[in-house]
């Protein structure tokens, strides 16, 4: 016994001398000190090689003590190093091989590791990428990506989405920055990058293009925007860049990391500190065309609904016979403008920090806090002035990159002094007179000082004529004197313009001031939105006896919506939470060596509010090669219904937005309520009359969550070397589309003469299975070492021809093209400097844009093209860049109500400066 003992002593201290042999490190480009992923660190002598993940690292078991590593990566210089201890960690850095390059492709070193082994369709933006963007910044930059769409509703707030619908307010996207979700929690989608990372602090962006749930959780219903920032164990040091540029643009960025290590080097504490400031003149909102909805033409002599003219919408007509009011026709209120209406002064403040700490060499600790703060322009359901905005957030995360992890985080927003500047306009108004008190002045004023005047006007029609006759007779009566009645409707609108409604004036500035300080509930259009959000997340990986890896993991989240009856229906105290987990698990196994990657996916979601929900997906991927690589995915997706669709209750003028959790009965349509209107209040016997008319009533079932599901084919190769290809084609299945429908509650004690009308658009789901697809196609072509063309193309359609009102507007071009030329680390004889270029051309199809009636109009073709030049003094750890966003300034819309978006040129330099740099 007691030998077996010993046998069994001295075998365990055998396997953990060899366990403790474990050699880690990381592997860097030494051109940009960029991680790179999935390349072979093998031992010499041995067969089994470590692979480096996302982060350039790598874990190997070393079987001799000293010995020797291998590095062999393509495009790159092997290396061959001695290992003496396995106690530190080793830093590696590549030099590109310069010869080699012009023999085999470069393709693979701007693979991410998502683009490399997902069946999905993954557009990346590496770190040289970031670096190389014309556009005024990185995230700007994602507009050029296959299959990307990009919409500038201001320069603080650029909105991401892929696969069509595309709206202003991108719910059916999901943003990650490090894993944690971005979102604004009253809002249930992110504000661009307003409220997210420093370009210094980013490492990489992945766009997942479609229906991925089963990987992303809820919410990743139509793709996801995927940051991850640098390690501070990795990238160390200080970068500080300045920009300045058109449109008074100032930004100032800086981040500074480092690391300690153990009495025997190995890094054991690391953090990091960045600071972000911009500041800019914002492009303005100066459309003045008439909207869809207008009841009058651009030249009708009364006015007309005009789109960034807000008060102006409604049109009123003679309350009594046109005779007594000749030349009235429909006239509309004066309206105020956007631009005295909102703060074009855009601000942006972001601060973060985290620190990590390595108890053991597999395990990271991870505390990270991040502040967004500033002011812009957010167009929704109206246009808003998000003024003084505040978004912070804490994360602790304990991790083994590659086996577990434990994450919880908190997010917590501030809207500040954010105000509707729509309904700032109406409030303005109906605070020194109401519509119809404004209407029957109008009237009466034009019947005592003009009427006379009009009929004085050559070509007046006989008055005697039938009354049909008579005003057939003014439509060409007002055509020959437009200017003249034009000129009278405005010397009669200005008249009775009251001085707190004209921008200018002390008046208006101290009603404004008041309006937009003001709440909901006491009558003015600020709104208040201190809503958060609590989230919790683990995962756990392993491979039991080579039958592929399982991922198992669970997360819950908690949602705390605070507006105080500004927005939600948390009114007299009402306390508001939703609560909402999910389970997932997935197996993924590799066949026949690496040729085939099979793996199955299965989520289960639940919301306080709604059933169990399941997303399924299953993918392989066919290496037929090592060029060809052919993928194919069935993926599925759900969405929950935002907080706004279940607990809405938002005023915006002429409806009052609600959300919608048991349902609504005893509604009426406009039309059904228009007909009505038609009718006299008493008729003979008989005679269809308002008394006896029968409503065409109906309801609207509580909302549900929306699902889709996708069958995605694509298509990956590299031909000659050099030119590397990635198509993909999708069809998709929407079912329960999450849309609107406008439905008025009526008083029925009052017919024949109903007064009391209440109009709410209902947040509801579409009956009808609607289907797109797609397709798209991207090529990169690398040539003489250090220069690249790359254009893709991307066709997107919507196939379902329904009449369903509830499902919502597409919003995307059909056709759309990018094309690039660059030149990067070009050398400058004679000098130690390098210089690159990097031309851009864009062209996107018009299309139709539907949001609220107020913001729905056709947008126009538009091509932008964008260039930056720039050059790089190692020796002074400096780059200089020079550029513009389009250059050519063509002043064009990207969202309708939206402003038209013009050239930002610009200048920037950045000092790096850091260990090995």
């Amino acid at each position: 016994m007691a030998k077996r003992l010993l046998l069994l002593c001295f075998a365990l201290s055998f396997t953990a001398g060899i366990q403790a042999q474990v050699l880690t490190g990381v592997v860097i480009d030494d051109s940009d000190n960029q991680p790179i992923p999935s390349i072979a660190v093998l031992e010499v002598g041995q067969t089994s090689p470590a692979v480096t993940n996302f982060d350039g690292e790598f874990t190997l078991r070393l079987v001799n003590l000293p010995t020797q590593i291998v590095i062999e990566a393509l495009g790159y210089k092997k290396q061959t190093i001695s290992v003496s201890s396995a106690d530190a960690p080793l830093r590696i850095r590549m030099e590109i091989d310069q010869q080699m390059i012009s023999e085999v492709s470069v393709v693979e070193r701007r693979l991410s590791e998502r683009q490399a082994e997902s069946a999905l369709t993954v557009e990346a933006l590496d770190l040289k990428a970031i670096q190389e963007t014309p556009s005024a910044s990185f995230y700007d930059g994602l507009g050029n990506l296959k299959g990307v769409d990009l919409t500038s509703a201001s320069i603080g707030f650029k909105v991401i989405n892929t696969r069509g619908f595309n709206s202003t307010s991108p719910v059916r996207s999901l943003q990650l920055i490090d894993n944690v979700d971005n979102q604004a929690p009253g809002l249930n989608f992110s504000l661009g990058n307003f409220l997210g990372a420093s370009e210094l602090d980013v490492m990489n962006v992945d766009i997942v293009a479609g229906a991925s749930s089963a990987f992303y959780g809820p919410n990743a219903f139509n793709g996801v925007i995927a940051m991850t920032t640098k390690d501070p164990f990795i990238f160390q040091g200080l970068d500080f860049s300045i920009k300045v540029g058109e449109r008074r643009l100032n930004e100032y960025a800086l981040r500074w990391a480092d690391a300690f290590g153990d009495r025997d080097g190995e890094p054991v504490f690391a953090y990091k500190i960045n600071m972000y400031y911009l500041s800019a003149d914002d492009w303005e909102a100066t459309n003045y065309d008439a909207t869809d909805e207008s009841p009058s033409a651009e030249n009708n002599p009364g006015g007309y609904d005009a789109v960034n003219r807000y008060g102006d919408e409604r049109g009123y007509v003679a309350p009594g016979s046109s005779k007594d009011y000749p030349a009235l026709g429909t006239y509309h209120r004066e309206g105020i403008e956007e631009i005295h209406l909102v703060d074009y002064n855009t601000r942006n403040l972001k601060l973060g920090t985290s620190l990590h700490y390595k108890p053991t060499k597999d395990v990271e600790l991870i505390y990270a806090f991040n502040f967004g703060t500033g002011t812009t322009v957010y167009q929704g359901d109206n246009r808003y002035s998000l003024k003084d905005i505040l978004f912070f957030q804490n994360r602790i995360e304990v991790r083994d990159k590659n086996k577990w992890f434990v994450r919880l985080y908190s997010t917590n927003e501030d809207a500040g002094n954010s105000y509707d500047a729509y309904f700032t306009a109406l409030r303005m108004q109906d605070s020194l007179r109401s519509g119809l008190a404004w209407s029957s002045q109008y009237a009466g004023a034009w019947r005592a000082v003009y009427a006379d005047q009009v009929r004085g006007l050559p070509g007046y029609p006989d008055e005697n004529l039938p009354q049909d006759e008579y005003d057939a007779a003014m439509i060409d009566f007002v055509d020959m004197n437009r200017g003249q009645i034009t000129d009278w409707h405005n010397s009669l609108s200005n008249s009775l313009q009251s001085e707190g409604a004209t921008p200018g004036t002390a008046a208006f500035d101290e009603l404004f001031n008041y309006i937009t300080t003001t709440s909901f509930a006491e009558g003015g259009s600020m709104f208040e939105d201190r809503s958060s959000l609590y989230h919790a997340q683990t995962e756990y990986k392993f491979d039991p006896n080579d039958i592929g890896q399982f991922t198992l993991g669970g997360n819950g989240r908690l949602y705390r919506p605070n507006s105080n009856g500004t927005i939600f229906s948390d009114t007299a105290g009402r306390v508001i939470s939703n609560w909402e987990y999910g389970l997932y698990g997935g197996w993924q196994r590799n066949f026949n060596g690496e040729q085939w990657k099979v793996s199955a996916t299965l989520r289960m979601d639940k919301n306080q509010n709604f059933d169990y929900l399941f997303s399924p997906a299953v993918s392989a991927v066919y290496n037929a090669d090592e060029r060809n690589i052919i993928r194919f995915s069935v993926s599925s997706a759900i969405r929950n219904p935002t907080l706004q669709d279940q607990y809405l209750y938002y005023n915006v003028g002429p409806a009052r937005l609600i959300g919608n959790l048991n349902g609504y009965d005893s509604l009426i349509t406009a039309d059904d309520f228009q007909d009505y209107l038609s009718l006299p209040s008493i008729a003979p016997p008989g005679d269809p009359s308002r008394t006896n008319y029968e409503f065409d009533y109906f309801t609207i079932d509580p909302i549900r969550p929306e699902r889709v599901r996708t069958v995605e084919l694509g298509y990956r190769t590299t031909l000659w070397k050099s030119l590397y290809v990635d198509a993909n084609y999708y069809y998709s299945f929407y079912e329960d589309f999450i849309g609107y429908q406008i439905a008025l509650d009526i008083n029925e004690d009052q017919i024949p003469n109903v007064t009391d009308i209440d109009v709410y658009r209902i947040a509801t789901n579409a009956r009808d299975l609607v289907t797109t697809q797609g397709f798209s196609i991207g090529l990169n072509y690398y040539f003489w070492d250090n220069y690249s063309l790359a254009g893709n193309y991307t066709w997107n359609v919507l196939n379902t021809a329904t009449d369903d009102p509830i499902i919502p507007a597409f919003n995307t071009p059909e056709h759309k093209y990018n094309v690039s030329f660059s030149g990067s680390e070009i050398p400058v004889k004679y000098k130690d400097h390098k210089f690159g270029f990097n031309v851009t051309y864009k062209w996107v199809q018009g299309f139709l844009f539907e949001g609220s009636p107020q913001f729905t109009g056709f947008i126009d073709d538009y091509a932008l093209l964008d260039a930056q030049v720039t050059y790089i003094i190692p020796g002074w750890n400096l780059t200089t860049k020079l550029g513009a966003s389009n250059i050519l300034n063509n002043q064009v819309f990207q969202v309708y109500g939206g402003p038209r978006v013009g050239r930002l040129a610009y200048i920037s330099l950045l000092y790096s400066w850091g260990p090995n740099r």
